[in-house]
Order: C-alpha cells, then sequence, then structure tokens
C-alpha cells in the first residue's frame, strides 16, 4: 500500500557517504513509522535500486525497495529526494504488516519451471536449451534466450502483491517475444507455478481505423506558424569532435512534412548532451561509424519485420546524409532519408531532454556514458518502415542498461486504393485495385509487364490447395519470367511470394481468399528475402483470372500508380510520443524499474503527447490553437484532430476534457489524453505569466522552459504506480523545490480548470472509476497550503520527532519572519518564539514535560500544525 508522510518531510542525520544514503533513509523510516503506518519488520531491510542528483532541484533523487527475508517486494519502489542530508519528500509503496502476509520464504518451484510457465501462459512456444548463463545472487539467475526471447531472460524471487493485499513468493522475468510485438514482465508463483501477473513493457500507439484525407492534398499546406526560436542555432563547439556532419531531415520544431520542409542542417549535436557527437561509441575523438548509428540510437530499416540487423544509410567520410524525400513514390524509395530524419529525431530527443535532467544517472539511453553514472549498453534500436505492422508505431523500455526498441511503421494511404495492375487483353482488360505489400521492394514506376501464369504446388503436406504456393512448386519452368499468381492459403504471405520468386518469377499477384477488399500483406518469417515486387487483389477479381487462364494467355502489367503510405519516421510529434514513454517509464521510480505505470489512471500516453507537443511548439502559437498529434500519419490537415478524441487546445469548446472524462476515456491512450489536456493549460499559464513569449528549448528561461523542467522533475518525485492527484502533487512540490513555490497558485488554477482542484481525489490509481473531480484552489496567500488543507502540507519538517525538546525546523519555502508556538494537549500555550525561518532553524524547549504536543508555525503566508512527542 502506498503511504505518503505529509506532516514531517524532513529529518537531519549524519550522512555516512556522500552517495550511500541508506542510513539517512533507514532513520527518516525509523522516526516516521507511526505516522506511516508501518511496523518494524516493513522497514527492517530495505534495498537502494537507484539514484541520482537533480541540477534543477539540487538535490538526489533515491529510489528504495522494500525489502524482507532478502527478498525484494515487487514494484514497492518508493522515492526519497534528499538535499544536504535531509529527506525532504517522501513517496512510499510499501506494505504494512508485511510479515503477516507472505506466503513463503523458499521457492517449491523452479525457475526454469516459471520460465516454461509463462511461455505456455503467453501462448508462445515452449523454451528450448535454456542454461543458466549468469548467477546474479540468491535466488537470480540469467538464462539463455531459449529460442523464445529476443533477449537473454532473468529470473529472479520476489513478492507480488495480490489484490487482496498479501504477498505471494514469485518468479519475476522477462521475455521479449521474437517479433518484437511484446516484451513481457511475468510473475509466476514460486510455490504454485500459476501465473499471478503480466505487464508489458512495449508501448503501442496504434489508433481505429479513420476516413483519410488525400494526401497530396496537404503536403504542402505549411501550417501559418511563426519562426521557432526553441532550438538555438548549433554553430560547431568542437571542430576536432563535430566534423562538419549533415543531415537532411524536417528540423525541429518542424512536426511533419505538413506543417513545414525539409532542410539541410549542420552538427546539431549539442555538446553538453553528446560530447563526442552523434556518432561515436567509445569516447575517443573521432566517429566510430558513418551510418546512421552512434551513442544515442542506431536508426535502421526493418521492412522484413525481424528484428534483426538492417540496412542504414551511409553519409561517407563526411557524415554527409543529404538524400531527398519523395512523397510521390512509396516510402521505401526514400528510404535512406526516412531512416535519416528518424536518426535525427532520436538524437533531439536525447540532447534536448539531457538539459532536463534525463542523463546517464536518470537511466537515458546511450551506450557510453562517458564517465558518467548510470547503466550504459543501451541506446535506442530505431527500426524504420518496419513491416510487423501498419498505422501505429511502439516503444520497449527496459531497465536500465538494457536497450530500448523502438518501431515506427507505414500508415495507410491516404484516399482510396490504387490500380497497380493493367490487364493488357483479352475480356478482362483494364486497371485493377491492388495493395503492395508491406515487404519487398516497392512497386517500379516502369512496368513490369509478362504474362500471368498460375501457381502450381504438390499438396507435399502445408495444404490441400495447389495454387497457393504452400508446398514445393511443381511448374517452375511455366513461371519463369512470368508474374505468378497465388491463392491466398494456409502459409504466410512471405513464404508463398519467395517461393514464386525461388521458381523464376518476376512479380506476384496474391489472391484473396476472402470477399471484400484487398488486405496489406505482412512479410512473415521470409519477407526479408524477397526480392520481387508483390500484390494483393480481391477475391472476386483474382478468381476471374485464374478462370480465364484456365483457357487463354493473360498478359498483364504491374507498377506503381499510389496512393502512397505514409510513413510515421517523419512525423516527428509521433516519433517524440514513442521516446517519451521510454522517458516516463525510466523516470518514475527510477530506471531499474520500468513497471510503475501498469495501472489503470497511470498517465504515460499524456507525458508521451506532452513531449510531443513541447518540441514541435513554435514562437506565435497561442494555447487556443489546435494541436492533433499524428495529423500527418493518419493523413489529416494540420488543423485536424488527430489520433485523440480532442486536439490539445486551452479552449475548453475544442477540447472539453475536465478529469472525470478518465472515466469513459479509452484506456490507456484516452486517459493520458486528459493528463496532457492539463499539463498544457499549466505550460500556456506559465508562458503567458512570463511573457509570453516561447524560449529556446536548451537553453531558454521562458515559460514552456520552466514547464518542461516541472513535468521531468515531477516524474522523478512521484511514486510508483501513480495516479493523477500523485502526479500534480509532485509538479507543485518540483516548483517548490525549484522556485521557491513562486507558480503554486498558477498550477493550481491551471489543474483546477480541468476538475484536478484542491479537494479533487483519484481514489485507487489502480481504478480509474473512483475518482472525483473539483474545481477549487487553496485559499492561502500564495496558494501554499495552510493548516485548513493538512493533507498536502510537506513544506515544513520538524525533528528529530520524539525529540528531548531541542528540535529543528526545516522549511521548503522562504517562510520568513514567523512565530512559533507548542500547545499542550489541553490546548494551552507552553512556548513561542518569533524567529527567521529561511530554509532551517533550531528551538530549545528542553524544559517541556515529556507528553504529546502541538507545533504551530505562523507567517504572513504560511501556516502549519504539526504533531511533536517530548520524551
Amino acid at each position: 500500500m502506498k503511504k505518503a508522510l505529509f506532516l514531517l518531510a524532513f529529518i537531519t542525520v549524519s550522512v555516512v557517504s556522500a552517495q550511500d544514503y541508506s542510513s539517512v533513509i533507514s532513520s527518516y523510516l525509523s522516526s516516521n513509522r507511526a505516522e506511516l503506518g508501518l511496523q518494524p519488520q516493513d522497514i527492517g531491510e530495505i534495498e537502494i535500486s537507484s539514484q541520482s542528483f537533480s541540477k534543477s532541484m539540487e538535490l538526489d533523487v533515491v529510489y528504495v525497495n522494500q525489502v524482507h527475508q532478502g527478498i525484494e517486494v515487487f514494484n514497492s519502489t518508493s522515492t526519497f529526494a534528499i538535499r544536504n542530508g535531509n529527506v525532504v519528500n517522501a513517496n512510499l509503496s510499501f506494505t504494512e504488516n508485511i510479515s503477516q502476509k507472505v506466503n513463503a520464504t523458499n521457492p517449491s518451484n523452479t525457475a526454469m519451471a516459471a520460465i516454461a510457465t509463462a511461455a505456455s501462459s503467453l501462448g508462445i512456444q515452449a523454451p528450448s536449451n535454456l542454461q543458466v548463463i549468469e548467477t546474479v545472487g540468491a535466488h537470480s539467475y540469467v538464462y539463455s534466450n531459449g529460442s523464445i526471447s529476443l533477449e537473454n531472460i532473468p529470473v529472479k524471487l520476489v513478492y507480488q502483491t495480490t489484490e487482496d493485499n498479501n504477498l505471494r513468493l514469485a518468479w519475476d522475468l522477462s521475455i521479449y517475444l521474437l517479433d518484437g510485438s511484446h516484451y513481457y514482465s511475468v510473475r509466476v508463483d514460486a510455490v504454485t507455478g500459476a501465473l499471478l501477473s503480466t505487464h508489458d513493457w512495449v508501448v503501442s500507439c496504434s489508433v481505429n481505423s479513420k476516413a483519410h484525407t488525400n494526401h497530396a492534398s496537404h503536403t504542402n499546406e505549411v501550417a501559418a506558424r511563426g519562426q521557432s526560436i526553441l532550438f538555438q542555432d548549433k554553430a560547431p563547439t568542437n571542430l576536432e569532435l563535430l566534423a562538419g556532419e549533415q543531415y537532411r531531415v524536417f528540423p525541429i520544431p518542424v512536426e511533419s512534412p505538413s506543417h513545414g520542409s525539409d532542410e539541410l542542417v549542420i552538427e546539431p549535436a549539442d555538446a553538453t548532451a553528446s560530447p563526442f557527437g552523434w556518432h561515436d561509441f567509445d569516447g575517443v575523438a573521432g566517429d566510430e561509424f558513418t551510418i546512421t548509428r552512434g551513442n544515442n540510437v542506431w536508426a535502421q530499416e526493418d521492412a522484413d519485420g525481424n528484428n534483426g540487423v538492417g540496412y542504414s544509410p551511409d553519409g561517407g567520410a563526411t557524415l554527409d546524409f543529404d538524400f531527398a524525400f519523395n512523397f510521390n513514390t512509396s516510402p521505401g524509395n526514400m528510404r535512406d532519408a526516412a531512416i535519416t530524419n528518424l536518426f535525427y529525431m532520436n538524437n533531439i530527443l536525447h540532447d534536448v531532454l539531457y538539459q532536463y535532467g534525463f542523463d546517464e544517472e536518470a537511466g537515458n539511453f546511450q551506450q557510453n556514458n562517458y564517465g558518467n553514472p548510470g547503466n550504459g549498453n543501451d541506446y535506442v534500436i530505431a527500426e524504420a518502415q518496419d513491416g510487423s505492422g501498419t498505422d501505429n508505431a511502439n516503444f520497449a523500455t527496459p531497465p536500465d542498461g538494457q536497450r530500448p526498441r523502438m518501431q515506427m511503421f507505414l500508415w495507410t494511404a491516404s484516399g482510396p486504393a490504387g490500380e497497380p495492375l493493367t490487364i493488357n487483353n483479352g475480356p478482362l482488360a483494364g486497371d485493377y485495385t491492388g495493395i503492395p505489400a508491406n515487404f519487398g521492394p516497392p512497386l517500379p514506376a516502369t512496368p513490369i509487364t509478362e504474362d500471368l501464369v498460375v501457381v502450381l504446388d504438390d499438396d507435399s503436406g502445408v495444404s490441400t490447395d495447389p495454387t497457393d504456393a504452400c508446398d514445393v512448386i511443381t511448374n517452375g519452368g511455366a513461371l519463369s519470367g512470368k508474374i505468378a499468381v497465388i491463392r491466398r492459403g494456409e502459409c504466410e504471405f512471405g513464404f508463398k511470394v519467395l517461393a514464386a520468386q525461388n521458381a523464376g518469377a518476376v512479380a506476384a499477384i496474391v489472391v484473396n481468399n476472402e470477399a471484400g477488399a484487398p488486405i496489406i500483406m505482412g512479410p512473415g518469417v521470409n519477407g526479408g528475402d524477397v526480392t520481387i515486387p508483390s500484390i494483393m487483389v480481391s477475391q472476386a477479381d483474382g478468381e476471374a483470372f485464374i478462370t480465364e487462364l484456365a483457357s487463354a494467355t493473360v498478359n498483364g502489367s504491374i507498377f506503381e500508380t499510389g496512393p502512397y503510405m505514409l510513413d510515421g519516421d517523419v512525423d516527428n510529434g509521433i516519433v517524440a510520443h514513442e521516446y517519451g514513454h521510454g522517458v516516463s517509464n525510466r523516470l518514475t521510480a527510477g530506471p531499474t524499474n520500468v513497471g510503475c505505470l501498469q495501472n489503470a489512471e497511470q498517465m504515460g500516453e499524456g507525458w508521451s503527447d506532452y513531449i510531443g507537443l513541447m518540441l514541435t511548439m513554435e514562437q506565435g502559437d497561442l494555447g487556443p490553437d489546435v494541436r492533433g498529434i499524428g495529423t500527418y500519419a493518419t493523413g489529416e490537415p494540420i488543423t485536424g484532430t488527430g489520433i485523440r478524441t480532442y486536439p490539445y487546445s486551452t479552449d475548453l469548446t475544442v477540447n472539453p476534457h475536465t478529469y472525470d472524462n478518465i472515466k469513459t476515456e479509452s484506456v490507456p491512450h484516452g486517459v493520458g489524453s486528459v493528463w496532457t489536456a492539463m499539463l498544457w493549460e499549466m505550460t500556456w499559464d506559465l508562458i503567458d505569466a512570463n511573457g509570453g513569449t516561447i524560449g529556446d528549448i536548451y537553453t531558454g528561461t521562458a515559460g514552456n522552459n520552466i514547464a518542461l523542467q516541472l513535468v521531468m522533475d515531477g516524474m522523478k518525485l512521484q511514486p510508483c504506480n501513480p495516479g493523477f492527484e500523485d502526479g500534480r502533487d509532485a509538479i507543485l512540490l518540483a516548483d517548490r523545490l525549484n522556485n521557491g513555490g513562486a507558480n503554486q497558485c498558477l498550477i493550481w488554477e491551471a489543474f483546477a480548470r480541468r476538475g484536478m482542484g484542491l479537494s479533487a481525489s483519484q481514489g485507487s490509481s489502480a481504478s480509474r472509476s473512483d475518482g472525483t473531480e473539483a474545481f477549487d484552489v487553496p485559499t492561502t496567500p500564495g496558494c501554499l497550503l495552510s493548516t485548513a488543507d493538512t493533507k498536502l502540507d510537506n513544506n515544513f519538517a520538524i525533528y528529530p520527532n520524539p525529540s528531548n525538546g531541542n528540535i529543528n525546523i526545516s522549511s521548503v519555502v522562504d517562510a520568513g519572519d514567523v512565530t512559533v508556538s507548542i500547545v499542550d494537549l489541553n490546548g494551552r500555550v507552553v512556548f513561542t518564539q518569533n524567529v527567521e525561518l529561511h530554509t532551517s532553524v533550531n528551538i530549545n524547549a528542553e524544559n517541556l514535560n515529556t507528553g504529546i504536543y502541538v507545533v504551530q508555525i505562523e507567517g504572513v503566508n504560511y501556516a502549519h500544525t504539526a504533531k511533536l512527542i517530548i520524551e
């Protein structure tokens, strides 16, 4: 159960080591155990999973797991903010009465059996040749991939919390499916062998099919938005390390080809975030790669969808990635340009977010951390024009030190299907609708004209249809140099087209076996080896061809006619969205626990949309403007709704979302969009309050910079499995830590406008239906909470507590002149003193008798009440 302590937010102890805060946190937990509702055994064992220093907050954020009998409680990760040896804030996710809730301390089932159970439960093949390749510790191992996972399979004992808040001993393991579609984090009961819990580290952003407008109608519809100063002109800073590399891309803040033109950008790498440039690997002057690969990302095509090593464009020794875009052809014909844009955008996201605290120690994505803390070996594998899906994109985020994977897909072509097939003779002469395969080469601009020949196979085992190319082809001589006609059947599309190719066919027509329109053919296992173009035609058209071919020669031509699929690799907003999943998963509860955004009221999709909006914001934009997400990929004009229920706007008539809408919106995308609407309100209030100017995204100090920093820091401060109330409170705390609480009223008003006001309650973050919206704000001047608003009063701390009367008072904010009073249980004031409270002050009340008292702190803008125990 999550616990948060609001009355006693600080404690001063001696720090044994500048890096080891175990004693600080243990002392804090012991001193405040009663207020936290915990028993001594609940805090007897803790384990620091990771920590990082925040330059913006000037403190260390330390992530701690609860441990019992040497075994970690899964997703118990709790966040401690420590400044100068003081715990200035704690968000706990510990289980209380832990010794009464565990079922066992020793497993009855083996780790290997747990992997087999997980595979069976996930509906995948049984693992083979499983071997322990590393013993990490007691009951903690790394197994080989078992031919079922893209990565080796780590397994360790944990305690899994059940719905009735008990703890089951379990094996925790992860399996990354071979097609990259899911990266499952699984808990299997170590006593009964039952599946207890499954999380997916792959976050997909597919949308329902929309009625696309014709892409050609808006490719030149560039928004009338002002010139941006979001991104500074990047003059060379180290000529030895940055040797004039250049990239033709849609440069930020251009969101997509619909929003602006491509440009050739020179030396865009940031010297702070990428000190050796974008093509380095070893931290020594000189580039290791001339392709779209480097310390932060390896961008490559994966048209066959097999997650193997794919093609990457080569810029040569001068790193000249000046490849032309062509939107009047299949995306496969501008592969070099699309991959370059994907490489550029991933690096930009790395460099920009580095400025806001997503650095090595916080769990960012780098192969080489250049001597900084944190785990390396985790650059982004960015797969362009991925053939394993369409109308989608996803991001897989494993723990720090393991490589994430971004899969960018093609999106359904705008407008009606084209007519890439022409029958040149006989009664069927004419043009026919067809859908190109999502593998193999794109259809050619110059027609392939040959006779059509129906494939014949020997029906030796896979199927009983001799025309589906699923068995051994018997008429290879007739197919050589011809266009193969193949019925859709029992085997994968890539397999049958490859079989026709191996028989000598120069192209293939697959006939649908279902009524209605043809579909996009996926590659399957063999699509990566296909080098001939192929299309699918409807059942009605294809069967007519087969009937005519039984008695006559039919000649046809296959060529590219459009409309053309749209490439998500050039929709910078979607690329930023996907990268944002990696950011929120690594920052929430720390980089070693990426499973803390699996609850129903989680805001992961919201942070991702927000990052996309922030990096495509331009000078001259206004809060009420309509900002849709993914309008390019969905073939909409830039004024379109995009892939959410409403576009983003501070105009409530354009986007009316308030907190209660999470009860009816989809999970997780719709829920997340409500969160983004709140963050967007806050951002524009901060921009307006700071002169209305949008600041340079790297070094600016304007409202957009303040907002992005607060959101990034809020993710670091919030608990595991946060809800909307937790996220709001973390941002408010970040403002008190960063800015002395200068923006408290503004932040409250922004969130209250969307229903997350002072009286709002999220209920359980595991449910999206038990929350209550409210539109009120604190009444205290400065909007810092008073004694009337005690549920969030963590501006002050009193320690040690219990005390002998010599007590310290610390404050997150500069309270100025205050009166400190101590009142006994009969309501009598037994001590009073006027002091200046800027950061901390000492009060000597050692003459007080043993007992329980109330401390009152009263200032011009602040009031606080807390319990004090005198021993």
